[in-house]
């Protein structure tokens, strides 16, 4: 079953580590051992998590890496369902 509009994981991090623990994204980039550009375009939702920043979520923020890489899917397929129009594609029929 899909989710209806699941948020993307950035905005996840902030509502659910960030700002209710006051925590800021430097001090967890430092932590992440990223720099803090890279995590405040997460905490955005300008860029995706990547295998590699589901695994150093996983050991800084807790949750396993797979579930980092299943709400990010979940976030691009729900974008993609409603932003793609599939009128013009056609289902394979095999004789």
């Amino acid at each position: 079953m899909s989710m209806y509009n699941p948020p993307h994981p950035g905005e996840f991090i902030r509502e659910i580590y960030l700002e209710p623990l006051n925590v800021s994204y430097r001090a967890v980039a430092l932590k992440l051992h990223v720099t803090p550009s890279t995590f405040n375009r997460l905490i955005q939702g300008q860029s995706n998590i990547s295998s590699e920043m589901a695994l150093r979520l996983s050991k800084t923020l807790g949750r396993s890496p797979e579930s980092w890489l299943a709400m990010q899917s979940n976030y691009n397929l729900w974008q993609a369902k409603k932003n793609l129009n599939l009128d013009e594609v056609e289902a394979l029929v095999i004789a």
